[in-house]
């Protein structure tokens, strides 16, 4: 149950010793409840509740932040940088950074399929830990988690809203060096209805290939196009120059409902 890890990031977090209740449960996947006795079941909580909430609590500091840092910004501007920044993607770097993969409470088919890197899982874990810390230590806490980790984030976005759209940026830069188009694959969908999840495969002939995840087709494309054209930058080597070839599955979906 790695108890350890959580109380590490509870700790970090300034709860102090222990792994409160809610941080356990924000760090607790579907999957493991799914997996207990059914006697044991009622004592164990997994975090979408949580999730729910945090991804309210992001969205306003983020979307305040932005407001600060850019006064004279428009309304479209600052919906256009949130999505920037919240979305699974930079959600689930955070994640990351904050050690949450390995304190993540998973079945035993989520563990063996990889999920303490998946950037679906990892994201949900961070909007439930953020969640956490709202109920738990407060509104101040909560700003003061998600700054730290989006903060550079903010002072780029207007650097990176003047960047083109990603797919066209993908477009042009593909067929000028490969003469190849990108394909874009639906290969599948997960969720309920009212939350599903779309990945899509992207495919620079057998160049490039990325993959994207998020809560409409139209965001998976571009997520994956914005995967594959870090790769094309980065190059074998990190040095900018063009691979030979390259897989990256880098998953990002938006956590906003924006944009289908």
């Amino acid at each position: 149950m790695r108890s350890g890890a959580i109380e590490r990031i509870a700790e970090a977090l300034g709860y102090g010793i222990g792994a409160p209740f809610r941080l356990t449960e924000a760090l607790t996947h579907r999957s493991f409840t799914n997996e207990l006795p059914a006697e044991a079941a009622p004592d164990f909580t997994h975090n979408e509740r949580l999730e729910f909430l945090g991804d309210a609590v992001v969205g306003l500091v983020v979307a305040q932040a932005l407001m600060a840092r850019y006064p004279e910004a428009t309304e479209g501007q600052l919906s256009r940088w949130r999505a920037g920044i919240v979305n699974a993607r930079s959600l689930a770097v955070f994640a990351r950074l904050r050690g949450l993969g390995d304190a993540l409470r998973l079945g035993r088919g989520e563990h063996q399929s990889g999920g303490r890197e998946k950037e679906t899982l990892l994201a949900d874990a961070y909007e439930a830990v953020v969640g956490a810390v709202y109920l738990d230590l407060g509104l101040d806490a909560a700003r003061a988690l998600i700054l730290a980790d989006a903060q550079p984030s903010v002072e780029a976005a207007h650097v990176a809203q003047a960047t083109p759209d990603p797919k066209t940026a993908l477009q042009e830069l593909a067929y000028a060096r490969w003469r190849k188009s990108p394909q874009y694959t639906l290969v599948g969908t997960t969720g309920p209805d009212h939350a599903r999840t779309f990945e899509v495969e992207l495919n620079v002939g057998d160049v490039v290939t990325t993959r994207g995840n998020a809560r409409s087709k139209k965001l998976a494309e571009r997520d994956a196009a914005v995967a594959a054209l870090e790769v094309i930058n980065r190059g074998p080597s990190g040095d900018g120059s063009a691979p030979s070839a390259a897989g990256s599955e880098s998953p990002s979906p938006e956590c906003l409902p924006e944009g289908s």
